[in-house]
C-alpha cells in the first residue's frame, strides 16, 4: 500500500462530483421534518420501504467489501465465489423463506428488541454488546482509507477518518432516510461500473482462454489451494446472514411482508450477478499484475493501469460508493445498537424523544471505533473472518429461537450461552494469533464456539422439558 496511482485530473474531478452528489442526496433529505421528530421515521423511515427500494438498499449494504473480494480473488480465484458468494445466498434463501416476513410482523426496530423482549435484560445486554461489535463497519472504513491512500497519497489514517467523516454527517442528520436514499444512488452506480470495465477486459485482453492461460491453475478450483476446513468455516460464518442486523432492519422498514420477503429474493439475484462481475475483474486482475505486492489494492490497480480517463474515474466511483455504502449502513446500525439499545434501553427515565439524541451520540462512538480497529488492522478478509468467528456461534441460536416460545431458551441459559460460546470463540482465535502453532488442534475458532452453542442450547432446553 505504499504505492500512488497517477490519475488523470478528470478522474479526480470525477471523485468530487460524486463525492458532492452523494452528500447532497443525504442531506437534501435531513431537512425533512418528520425526520427529525418522529423516531419510528428517523430509525425506520417510517416503515414504508417499496420493493425497489428494499433491494437498493439491502444490496448495496451488504455488499461493501469490493476490496476484500478483490483481494481474495486475487489469491485463491473463483474459489471467492464459493467462499463470499455461495454460503450467503443459500442463507439469505432460508431468511427470505422462513424469517422475513416473520420479523415484519413485529412491532420492533432492531434485533436488540428480540433478545430483551425474551430473554431480559441481561440477555439483552450481552447480545446487543455482540450485535455493537459485529456491525463495527472497520473493514469498510480500511477499505476506504486503503483507497484514499491510493489515489491520493494520504496517510492511511487520515484516508480512513476522512471516509468516516463523510459517511457519518449526512446519517447523523437524517437517520435511516438518508441511508436509502443514498443506498438508492450507490446500487445504479456500483453496478454500471463494474459492468462497464469486463467487457473492456474481455475485448482487449480475451476471454476464458487468456485467464487459463495467464492464471495459476489452481485459481480455477473450487478451493483456491485453501484447506477444506478453511472454506468450510465460511459456510459456517455465513450462518451470521440469519442475525444480519442489516436484513432485519429492511425488514422492519419495509411496506408489508410480501416486500420484505420478495426483497431479499431480488437481493439475492442482484449480488449473483455483482458476484460474478467483480469475480471475474479480480481473476484479470491476477493475469494482467501478477506481481503485485499488496493484493487489497488489486481493483484500484487494475483500474488505474488498464482504464482510460473517465472510464476509470467512473470504475473508481464504482469502487467508492459500493464501500460508502456498507460504511453508512453499519454506521448507522451500530449507532442504534450503542445508542438505543445499549444505552437508551437502560435508562432509567426515558422517553421516545431522546431516541434520537442517544442514537446520534452512538454513531460518533462507533465511528471513531471503526477508524481506529481498521487502522490497527492490516487485511480486510481477516476483520471479517475474526469478527464473524466470534459473534456467530454466540448469537445464531439463542436469537433465532426468539421466533418461538417453543423452542427459547431459559433466560439464565441464553446469557450462559452467548457469554460461554463468544467467549471461547474468541480465546481460541487468540491464541491461534498469539501463541505458537497456530489454532489449537489446528481447528478453526469457530467451530468449538458452535459446538459449546449447541451444547448449551440443548442443556438449557432439557431443563424446561424436565421442568427443573
Amino acid at each position: 500500500m505504499d504505492q500512488t496511482l497517477s490519475l488523470h485530473p478528470i478522474d479526480v474531478g470525477i471523485l468530487i462530483i460524486y463525492a458532492a452528489t452523494q452528500m447532497y442526496v443525504g442531506l437534501r433529505l435531513a431537512r425533512r421534518r418528520d425526520t427529525q421528530e418522529n423516531a419510528t421515521s428517523f430509525l425506520l423511515d417510517g416503515r414504508r420501504l417499496t420493493v425497489p427500494a428494499f433491494v437498493a438498499s439491502l444490496v448495496s449494504t451488504w455488499y461493501g467489501g469490493i476490496l476484500g473480494v478483490g483481494e481474495y480473488t486475487y489469491k485463491y480465484g473463483i474459489s471467492n465465489w464459493l467462499v463470499f458468494g455461495v454460503p450467503y445466498y443459500l442463507w439469505a434463501g432460508v431468511f427470505a423463506a422462513k424469517l422475513a416476513a416473520k420479523a415484519r410482523r413485529t412491532p420492533f426496530v432492531s434485533i436488540s428488541d428480540h433478545l430483551y423482549e425474551s430473554y431480559g435484560r441481561p440477555a439483552g445486554i450481552v447480545g446487543t454488546s455482540l450485535i455493537f461489535v459485529m456491525t463495527l463497519p472497520a473493514a469498510y472504513m480500511l477499505m476506504i482509507g486503503v483507497i484514499f491512500k491510493l489515489f491520493f497519497g494520504w496517510p492511511l489514517w487520515i484516508g480512513v477518518a476522512g471516509g468516516a467523516l463523510l459517511s457519518v454527517v449526512y446519517i447523523y442528520l437524517g437517520g435511516f432516510r438518508s441511508v436509502i436514499r443514498t443506498d438508492i444512488l450507490q446500487f445504479v452506480v456500483m453496478f454500471g461500473s463494474f459492468a462497464l470495465i469486463l467487457p473492456f477486459c474481455v475485448f482487449k485482453f480475451g476471454g476464458l482462454g487468456f485467464l487459463i492461460k495467464m492464471i495459476p491453475a489452481t485459481h480455477f478450483t473450487w478451493h483456491g489451494g485453501n484447506s477444506v476446513q478453511y472454506v468450510l468455516v465460511w459456510y459456517i460464518i455465513a450462518t451470521a446472514t440469519l442475525i444480519e442486523p442489516a436484513f432485519y432492519q429492511r425488514c422492519y422498514a419495509a411496506k408489508s411482508e410480501a416486500v420484505a420477503r420478495r426483497g431479499i429474493w431480488i437481493s439475492i439475484m442482484c449480488w449473483c450477478l455483482f458476484d460474478f462481475l467483480t469475480t471475474s475483474i479480480g481473476l484479470y486482475a491476477r493475469a494482467l499484475l501478477p506481481n503485485l505486492a499488496d493484493p487489497v489494492a488489486a481493483f484500484p490497480v487494475l483500474g488505474a493501469e488498464l482504464l482510460p480517463p473517465v472510464i476509470a474515474g467512473l470504475f473508481f466511483v464504482g469502487m467508492f460508493t459500493t464501500i460508502i455504502s456498507t460504511v453508512d449502513s453499519y454506521a448507522f446500525l451500530a449507532a442504534i445498537a450503542l445508542g438505543r439499545d445499549l444505552i437508551w434501553r437502560n435508562l432509567r427515565h426515558r422517553t421516545e424523544s431522546t431516541v434520537q439524541f442517544w442514537t446520534r451520540f452512538g454513531l460518533w462512538i462507533s465511528a471513531g471505533l471503526a477508524v481506529g480497529l481498521a487502522i490497527y488492522s492490516e487485511s480486510v478478509v481477516d476483520l471479517w473472518h475474526d469478527l464473524g468467528t466470534i459473534g456467530a456461534p454466540a448469537l445464531v441460536l439463542p436469537l433465532l429461537a426468539t421466533f418461538s416460545e417453543k423452542w427459547r431458551l431459559p433466560r439464565p441459559w441464553a446469557v450462559i450461552s452467548m457469554l460461554t460460546a463468544g467467549g471461547v470463540s474468541l480465546n481460541w482465535l487468540l491464541l491461534g494469533k498469539f501463541a505458537p502453532g497456530g489454532y489449537p488442534l489446528g481447528i478453526e475458532p469457530i467451530i468449538p464456539g458452535l459446538f459449546i452453542s449447541i451444547a448449551l442450547y440443548y442443556i438449557g432446553r432439557r431443563k424446561i422439558v424436565d421442568g427443573s
